[in-house]
């Protein structure tokens, strides 16, 4: 009787410390998804005003908080994840990573090469007077222009993206994955980031935008990117009525037009209150039902990498129902 006794203390002993751990569980994965964006946001301007106000290097000083962010949202994925099912492949990693190689290994760097020499045949060629960016002005707000402008033509790029079959058909490739996580924010046509550059960096570019002023923008956007599409249970909030944060975007990849037509902002919402794209709720899950592309869509989303980045220079092209 004594030893039933002494076990069943034990075993009270052991649930009660358990439901505490699941308590204090519980509790850092809300203080994680209140503070994980403003914390990697405010981590991000930081780095780059003390390297900025230091004279060090900038690249360095934008790269090494977004790598830092994106890790620590993969790992987080794993343990507190927005939606389980997500973190299960659907045949779609191989693309995804690969995707993610191509843009960071070769697109990017040839479009950081050969922007600025586009940007200056662009400038002789358009007569483009000099001194058009305000260079007199606070350097804060010189980072505010160089967001606004930027943002307005990311904002365009992306819309005419969901608008018109041809370059649709280059943007299914994004939304083709039918679950959100960190690495398919990279999962892009490059034909479609190269569009997407054109619109949004060369105009500055074109500008005579001081240099520290589009790494400042950086600064400002790679937080943002890095946990877009995190599957993570982030609540922001009044942030994301500022910024196109993961619950802002998941509405951008519904399955359903009415709700994906919706929050085309880059970085920024900015451009979607102003032309009424704007989609939020507060309330609720805040989920669309479905994620993936619009129903009839003939676009090949299940094909291999390869197969989908060149679908767009085959006969079938552009069929897609976007």
């Amino acid at each position: 009787m004594l030893c039933a006794r002494c076990h069943r203390q034990g075993t009270g002993q052991g649930g009660l410390r358990l439901r505490i751990m699941d308590s204090e569980i519980n509790a850092m994965h809300t203080i994680i998804a209140r503070v994980f964006f403003p914390a990697a946001l405010l981590a991000s301007l930081l780095t780059f005003a003390m390297a900025h106000a230091a004279g060090g290097d900038l690249r360095l000083a934008v790269m090494a908080p977004s790598v830092i962010t994106l890790i620590a949202a993969m790992l987080l994925e794993r343990r507190m994840p927005f939606q389980p099912e997500w973190n299960r492949p659907r045949g779609d990693a191989t693309t995804d990573w690969l995707s993610m190689a191509a843009l960071l290994a070769v697109i990017d760097p040839l479009l950081k090469w050969g922007g600025p020499l586009l940007a200056a045949a662009l400038y002789a060629r358009l007569d483009v007077p000099a001194g058009l960016f305000p260079t007199s002005l606070p350097f804060a707000l010189q980072v505010a222009i160089a967001a606004a402008i930027a943002e307005f033509g990311f904002y365009w790029a992306h819309r005419l993206h969901h608008s018109r079959q041809a370059l649709w058909w280059l943007h299914a490739l994004h939304h083709g994955s039918e679950r959100l996580y960190s690495v398919n924010n990279f999962r892009l046509h490059p034909l479609n980031y190269g569009l997407n550059y054109a619109l949004g960096m060369l105009p500055l570019l074109v500008l005579g935008t001081p240099s520290d002023a589009l790494f400042g923008y950086l600064a400002l956007s790679y937080p943002v990117l890095m946990l877009q599409h995190a599957n993570l249970p982030l609540r922001s909030g009044w942030l994301n009525y500022v910024f196109s944060t993961n619950e802002v975007h998941r509405w951008h990849h519904s399955a359903a037009p009415a709700e994906g037509d919706r929050n085309f902002g880059r970085v920024l919402v900015l451009w979607d209150h102003v032309f009424g794209t704007f989609r939020y709720q507060p309330q609720g899950a805040n989920l669309p039902r479905t994620i993936g592309l619009y129903a009839g869509d003939a676009y090949p989303a299940r094909a291999s990498y390869w197969r989908q980045v060149s679908s767009m220079f085959l006969p079938a092209c552009c069929r897609a129902a976007g």
